[in-house]
């Protein structure tokens, strides 16, 4: 549940109680428009677990404002330099593939490209969450990133979003490695330095793996040569993550401080 413009921050939760209850999301938005005396100036998005989306943006919503509602998702906005906006969105993320976060930047970008919100740009955000009911309060939010006050707040947000999904390539290269796929260990890795090269430690970590489970130093070799030219100081986080956890192969430290 989305709830925007005007926001009554009460829709969130009581939005949510009524889909926990069975209510789709249509069912949901006329519930809440109903019991709202001020819905002529509230802009509402719900998407339920069945992937039924429902939208309101209330007549005195301030210009230009609308909506779009498409197959398991809904785009807002409000204040826009123009209407193009919410399709520009909505087209974008239909037009986009792969991961959830790279469809909501790429209508984030589109929406900025229309126009955006004609007051200029200062934050942006971007949530995921499983769609399994959570067993802890703790779990659940696989992406939570905030940009409150930036030049260019959808530039740092895709920085930071690209940032994570290297983080999770690199964690699947690990596991496939372990699963003996070492060239396909090296191709995540590789399309995981294709969304951020700049982060050192998912490489550093990456090829400490790689080498000392699973012995594969020569394939690694490149990574910590690189590594140790941009950032010496990764030798002595190896030397000191040896003295806390010793590797498993004997005189791996050594071989590896040799190569910077």
């Amino acid at each position: 549940v989305a709830t925007q413009a005007r926001v009554r921050v009460s829709h969130g939760d009581s939005g949510l109680h009524l889909l926990r209850n069975g209510h789709t999301a249509p069912q949901t938005l006329a519930a809440l428009i109903a019991a709202d005396p001020r819905a002529t100036v509230r802009q509402i998005g719900i998407v339920d677990a069945q992937g039924n989306a429902a939208a309101h943006t209330g007549g005195n919503t301030i210009r230009y404002a609308g909506h779009q509602v498409g197959d398991g998702y809904s785009v807002q906005a409000n204040m826009m330099e123009s209407e193009g906006v919410p399709l520009a969105m909505a087209t974008a993320f239909d037009a986009t593939h792969g991961h959830l976060m790279l469809r909501i930047l790429a209508a984030l970008r589109a929406a900025q490209d229309a126009g955006g919100d004609f007051r200029g740009q200062q934050s942006a955000a971007l949530k995921i969450v499983s769609g399994t009911l959570p067993t802890a309060a703790w779990d659940g939010v696989l992406y939570d990133v905030r940009v409150d006050d930036h030049a260019d707040p959808i530039g740092e947000l895709t920085r930071i979003c690209h940032r994570h999904l290297a983080y999770d390539a690199a964690d699947e290269a690990v596991e496939m490695a372990a699963q003996g796929n070492l060239e396909g260990a090296m191709a995540r890795y590789n399309e995981a330095l294709a969304l951020d090269a700049e982060d050192l430690q998912y490489r550093f970590w990456f090829a400490l793996t790689l080498a000392d489970e699973h012995n594969a130093l020569t394939t690694v070799e490149p990574i910590f040569r690189e590594v140790f030219a941009l950032a010496p100081m990764w030798k002595e986080c190896l030397i000191r993550t040896a003295e806390a956890h010793p590797l498993n192969t004997p005189g791996m430290v050594e071989q590896i401080l040799a190569l910077g």
